[in-house]
């Protein structure tokens, strides 16, 4: 579901994400699926069904929304080779690299957090 470019919502995260770098990374990678394609093409190239039997429970439908978000936050890039069959080649940006170090430390935090949530 998409929300409406003129409603209060809408206008309340946009107005969040402009006053705090923060919140607008968190919007950019937040949802159940981008950190794990991130954590996947962390390793270098991958092809669309390549990442698909990586990534459990993720419908062919929803991995090529994800997919298209992220390229169009330039956080991956899509490489369409003129081959028959068409190859198609995911990897992360330059931009998307830099999220590692960060990935790393919500692991670490994570770990941390579980640990501290059983006792």
């Amino acid at each position: 579901m998409s929300i409406k470019e003129s409603s209060t919502n809408n206008e309340n995260k946009k107005t969040l994400e402009y006053s705090c770098s923060e919140i607008y990374a968190v919007n950019l990678i937040s949802g159940r699926w981008i950190l794990s394609i991130c954590y996947h093409l962390k390793h270098g190239k991958l092809r669309f069904f390549e990442l698909k039997d990586k990534i459990n429970n993720i419908s062919e439908r929803m991995l090529t929304l994800q997919l298209k978000k992220m390229e169009q936050e330039e956080l991956i890039i899509k490489r369409v080779y003129a081959e028959v069959p068409v190859k198609v080649e995911y990897e992360l940006t330059e931009i998307g690299k830099q999220l590692m170090p960060v990935l790393q430390q919500l692991e670490i935090w994570g770990k941390e957090h579980k640990k501290i949530k059983k006792k």
